[in-house]
């Protein structure tokens, strides 16, 4: 199958999309019923919630299914398409009432739909999408909704919600511990923002321990961030609740807090006896803070110059790159190991030429990327070509 494309928004005309659901299924998903999941999947997206319409173009969603949200953005995006599964219609975007009875039909006596004429997309056939939000190419899932189902759906929305190119603890070291803790708050009912909220004072808590020279306990407490980091924005995706005062909590407290750590590291090391000297402690910090922001505005500039695309899914290279690249967590690993023999001195000054490393290497792709644009070629994210 041909690879589509859902990174950009879909409703873009003055009317929003109107989203009905078809059946009745009482089985819940992350605590949720289907109709309210695809509501909040629709309100989400700028879609109409309220009701089907009687005229025109719908969406119409089988309730008998459960499916990534990026289906229904992508249907909306394409009048008169259908996506099926074993033959039965899951979710169709009838062009006008004749086409909606017919799918509606189809969908309530799970069969396929005859008497229209729809651009039908089977799921069994593995078509492949981009996602730009989380970078990567994938068959998002879509499965039958029945009681000895849900806990594969649950895991599918979950691992969905992943980004495909991140660092390496992100997507190796604690993906199973945060599912866990994903599914006991969607059971109690906590809410991301609650998640966020522990996440930050844990990261205050252990910027304070790192000043004490408490490493150990500074790294506990961190390590419970980082995954609760984790946690607040997969409760948020796979219960769509994602909110902006959130999203703002969430990044800027991402965006903030690793100077703070690092900085902080370094007062610590008095405690050991191994406090830097005036020279050094400039030094490495003028490497470490001056090379995160330089990082940063490297990456943004790609973005600006190259229509949004990160620096990290351009080649293949970048997305490889982007699991050992100087940030909090790949730093963590190095100042991790460098505790494992008592030198948490060593282990900042070992970030320090991590970090202008990384830096080297995206200013270098930059200018490559800026040469490649020059002798006419398009800057396009390697999870596009497909």
């Amino acid at each position: 199958m041909p690879p589509v494309d859902y990174g950009q928004p879909m409703a873009e005309t003055n009317k929003p999309v109107a989203v009905e659901t078809v059946g009745e299924n009482p089985t819940r998903l992350w605590g949720m019923t289907m109709p309210e999941r695809v509501r909040r999947i629709a309100r989400a997206a700028g879609f109409d919630a309220s009701a089907g319409r009687e005229n025109g173009p719908v969406i119409l969603v089988n309730t008998a299914f459960a499916f990534d949200p990026a289906w229904l953005r992508q249907l909306a995006a394409t009048p008169g398409a259908m996506l099926t599964l074993g033959g039965v219609p899951a979710i169709a975007h009838a062009r006008n009432s004749n086409e909606a009875a017919a799918v509606r039909a189809a969908m309530q006596n799970g069969r396929g739909v005859t008497g229209a004429s729809l651009d039908t997309t089977a799921f069994e056939d593995g078509p492949t999408v981009e996602n730009k939000t989380l970078r990567k190419r994938e068959t998002p899932f879509l499965m039958p909704l029945r009681p000895d189902t849900v806990r594969a759906l649950e895991r599918a929305s979950y691992f969905g919600a992943y980004k495909g190119v991140t660092d390496l603890l992100t997507k190796y070291l604690w993906p199973q511990w945060a599912l866990v803790l994903t599914r006991i708050c969607a059971r109690l009912g906590i809410t991301p923002n609650m998640v966020t909220v522990v996440g930050a004072i844990l990261c205050v808590a252990a910027t304070f321990a790192f000043a004490e020279g408490r490493y150990w306990l500074g790294m506990a407490m961190g390590l419970g961030f980082m995954v609760l980091d984790t946690v607040d924005g997969k409760l948020a995706r796979c219960t769509i609740t994602s909110s902006r005062l959130g999203d703002v909590l969430d990044h800027g407290m991402d965006l903030v807090h690793p100077p703070f750590w690092w900085w902080f590291w370094a007062v610590g090391l008095s405690h050991w006896g191994l406090a830097y000297d005036d020279r050094t402690f400039a030094l490495v910090m003028i490497a470490i803070l001056g090379g995160y922001v330089v990082q940063r505005l490297i990456e943004g500039a790609f973005i600006k110059f190259y229509d949004g695309i990160h620096i990290h899914v351009w080649q293949r290279f970048d997305s490889q790159f982007r699991l050992i690249t100087a940030r909090r967590n790949p730093n963590m690993v190095i100042l991790f190991v460098s505790m494992l023999f008592s030198r948490p001195d060593l282990g900042l000054i070992a970030v320090a030429w991590w970090t202008v490393i990384s830096c080297a290497v995206h200013a270098v792709r930059l200018v490559q990327a800026m040469a490649y644009k020059a002798r006419g070629n398009a800057v396009t994210s390697w999870l596009a070509r497909g």
